[in-house]
């Protein structure tokens, strides 16, 4: 019998987390405190119980991009094909129906799941790639452009508040998306800073005018993220994301992380040249699937 129910506490988030390490191992997965603090009113974690045994897990909640929910059930392969996918699924879609919205997304990263899928009417909207790089012994910082100061949040707190303007809100509105991500100020300043250490911002006369950083890995410490890296329309083209992208590899090789990836939306091709520039290397694709509410039967 399958049981699906919400995940509260400490304990059942935890079991959570496992299940999502054991269907992605490649990706960091939030940690409890960090999933307290994405807690919003519309968030819904559920796990999902064959004969007493945590088998999957799923997330419903508003979406970054406008007037749109996301689910994200999860089961582990030796308990696929057994309904537990199509109980989540419908109990995640139940949630975001019944606080209004229509339109749903979610991410796939396989044939099977693609396949699932489809058979509730999702159609791929967009594509992300999945590219890795190894950190070397001793990776060199850089010089940056002149005129430009790289310097962490660490050190200058205030910057990270200031570059929503001056920074964020620019590349939220030019990313190679079918859709404009929609990223409040406070969620920006409560989620997406992960370690101030890890994240550096550009200066240029005082003013931040790029930003990038590592979302690091509690259960890997050997491995990180890379988080939005991002420069102000009129400072792009002039070597900026390089030396943001080196300050964090420079960061990484100090810190004995060995390995650092990132996901570049399919249409941005500069950010992906960058990055094989720099050595990265293409692993997977996640393909981004959008549909209709109610489900179909």
């Amino acid at each position: 019998m399958i049981r699906v129910y919400p995940a509260e506490s400490d304990a059942e988030l935890e079991a959570w987390r496992r299940v999502r390490i054991a269907v992605l191992p490649n990706e960091r997965a939030a940690s409890v405190t960090e999933m307290r603090e994405m807690a919003t009113p519309d968030r819904l974690w559920l796990l999902a119980e064959v004969d007493g045994a945590v088998v999957g897990s799923g997330v419903a909640a508003r979406s970054d991009f406008p007037g749109r929910g996301f689910v994200a059930p999860r089961v582990v392969r030796a308990a696929r094909r057994k309904g537990v996918g199509t109980t989540l699924l419908r109990a995640l879609a139940a949630h975001l129906e019944s606080i209004g919205y229509t339109t749903i997304r979610a991410s796939v990263d396989d044939p099977d799941s693609v396949g699932f899928a489809e058979r509730f009417g999702f159609r791929e909207v967009d594509r992300e790639v999945e590219q890795v790089r190894v950190v070397t012994e001793h990776e060199p910082a850089g010089r940056p452009p002149d005129g430009i100061e790289i310097v962490s949040v660490a050190d200058r707190p205030e910057l990270w508040a200031a570059a929503y303007d001056s920074v964020a809100l620019q590349a939220f509105a030019d990313m190679a998306f079918d859709q404009a991500p929609d990223v409040p100020r406070d969620q920006w300043e409560r989620v997406w800073l992960t370690d101030p250490q890890a994240t550096f911002v550009a200066v240029a006369d005082g003013e931040p005018v790029g930003c990038a950083g590592l979302q690091l890995d509690t259960d890997d410490p050997g491995r990180a993220e890379n988080a939005l890296t991002a420069v102000r329309r009129d400072w792009r083209g002039r070597g900026v994301a390089s030396a943001l992208k080196r300050a964090t590899l420079a960061w990484a090789s100090a810190n004995q992380i060995r390995e650092v990836y990132t996901w570049t939306q399919r249409g941005n091709d500069d950010m992906r040249r960058l990055n094989e520039h720099l050595g990265y290397v293409t692993r997977t694709e996640s393909i981004s699937v959008q549909g209709q509410l109610p489900l179909p039967n």
